[in-house]
């Protein structure tokens, strides 16, 4: 993402009431110059004076102190944006055209950036434009030689793409997640660089346009972050009857553009030999190796800030911690920059949590209830704690975990769409009834994991779950299944007045 900080500010309408700022990115060919950033300005939320202290991040606020604003927030990407609509709301494979392809693609981003913008703009809010940074406690700079101060600051300023060493990105031949929407060709052979959500969700696009696809991947399965038995079922049906190919267990050590109609050079090096494998030859390469933090020039040293791997230190509540381990005074970071659930809504979702501390209500996210999805065909979704992870949660805590399947071959709706394959699975407690996590691979699948992330988050168990009513014939009865075929050892469910 190779943008500015930009800066969201909401401000009171009169000279008493509070004011809130933020800031925040836009990405790829709608994004700002490297230097630019924006500056939204809108009322902010009335806040009980002595609520608003107990809930600020540090030390009560001084209660005469003005400010410019209420909030400043430096990032504007979905966290910044969901940060600043709650703070304001507390106020008050067929035959294809590729060129087609890239400016529907080009297209949809701008349309989502300006009806960001818009939103935000209609409810009346400032958009400042300046690179933002921080230059000491509440006081925020923004372009060349502008100067904001604000009761509390949010860093929402997101991540880029990450590219290892050696490895050199020319914007067309090899290319990030970044590039990639613009399309300016599509490739015979491209080589995808990681085989997480990124790189997946790319291979279902490229097989579809007609290139071939080889996956390079450091670790030794394909999919390492999902859970195990999803990953096999994603490989037989994602990968195994395409046009992909895969190495693992390599890096990538040096990926060298097309120069002069020369092929794209990658060589791959043995991930724990480090001794030289193989060179492939291909036409385009794209790296979906992650990402990282977009944290250099916000002055975080003018407050004692030393960031870890890039990203900003913060506590369970989203405050900043400084190179002491002391919370900094009226300082948040959300979203990629603090690298604890690098996903968009994780980011809003950590917004609206600050904003919830700086009304006066105290609010913790529970990160294990926010869903992740990967949009291939048919899609991938996941909330809560892979089949492993739990296993290795119930040996330490000492308590038993239990598993409950369902296929998609039993859902009236699915096989319709001529769509049955699929797996919904659920990792639960037997003795509680703990929804521990649910992973579902199947047609609609990054929809069909709210109902899971919603229990888990509203901390609903199984026994009282299976009770939901779902219509028939629907998706959703895939879950109402796999709730149902769960066996818990406690009272089957509360009792219900009627």
């Amino acid at each position: 993402m190779d943008s500015g900080h930009l800066v969201f500010a909401v401000t009171a309408a009169t000279a008493t009431a509070p004011t809130f700022v933020a800031s925040s990115t836009f990405c790829n060919a709608t994004t700002p110059s490297p230097m630019e950033a924006t500056t939204l300005v809108a009322p902010p939320p009335r806040r009980n004076p002595a609520a608003a202290a107990a809930g600020s991040n540090g030390s009560p606020l001084p209660t005469r102190k003005k400010f410019d604003y209420d909030v400043v927030i430096i990032g504007a990407g979905v966290g910044g944006h969901g940060a600043a609509l709650h703070a304001v709301e507390k106020v008050s494979g067929s035959a294809y055209n590729r060129q087609a392809v890239a400016d529907h693609a080009s297209n949809l981003a701008s349309k989502i950036r300006n009806s960001l913008t818009n939103s935000i703009k209609a409810l009346g809010v400032d958009i400042l434009t300046g690179f933002g940074s921080i230059q000491g406690p509440q006081k925020v700079k923004y372009g060349s030689d502008n100067f904001i101060t604000a009761k509390d600051i949010i860093i929402a300023t997101g991540s880029v793409p990450f590219v290892p060493k050696g490895i050199e990105v020319d914007g067309k031949t090899v290319v990030t997640s970044d590039h990639a929407l613009k399309l300016e060709f599509v490739p015979d052979w491209i080589a995808i660089v990681g085989s997480g959500y990124i790189g997946l969700e790319f291979s279902d696009v490229y097989t579809a346009l007609g290139s071939e696809v080889t996956f390079i991947e450091a670790l030794d399965q394909l999919m390492p972050g999902f859970d195990p038995e999803i990953g096999k079922l994603a490989q037989r049906v994602l990968i195994n009857p395409r046009k992909i190919d895969y190495h693992t267990g390599v890096f990538a050590t040096k990926i060298t553009p097309s120069k002069d109609g020369k092929p794209v050079i990658i060589e791959l090096t043995d991930a724990k030999t480090k001794e030289p494998k193989e060179t492939l030859e291909v036409d385009a390469a794209l790296i979906a190796t992650g990402r990282a933090p977009f944290t250099k020039g916000l002055g975080l040293e003018n407050i004692n800030v030393e960031t870890q791997r890039g990203f900003v230190p913060v506590d369970e509540r989203m405050r900043v911690i400084d190179s002491k381990g002391n919370t900094v005074p009226h300082l948040y970071c959300i979203g990629d920059a603090n690298g604890k659930l690098m996903l968009a809504h994780a980011a809003s979702a950590q917004g609206i949590s600050v904003v919830e501390q700086l009304s006066g209500k105290d609010h913790v996210l529970n990160h294990l209830s926010v869903p992740a999805a990967c949009f291939t065909h048919p899609e991938i979704s996941m909330v809560g704690l892979t089949e492993p992870q739990a296993k290795e949660k119930a040996k330490k805590e000492k308590f038993k975990i239990s598993v409950a399947k369902t296929s998609f071959k039993a859902n009236t709706k699915a096989l319709a769409e001529n769509e049955g394959e699929g797996l919904a699975k659920l990792i639960y407690r037997p003795d509680t009834g703990e929804i521990l996590g649910v992973h579902i691979l199947g047609m609609h699948a990054a929809d069909l994991i709210h109902e899971a992330s919603n229990a888990i988050a509203l901390g609903t168990r199984v026994q009282d779950i299976k009770f939901a009513v779902h219509a028939h014939p629907t998706l959703s009865e895939v879950l109402d299944e796999l709730f149902k075929s769960a066996h818990v050892t406690v009272e089957e469910h509360k009792a219900v007045a009627v």
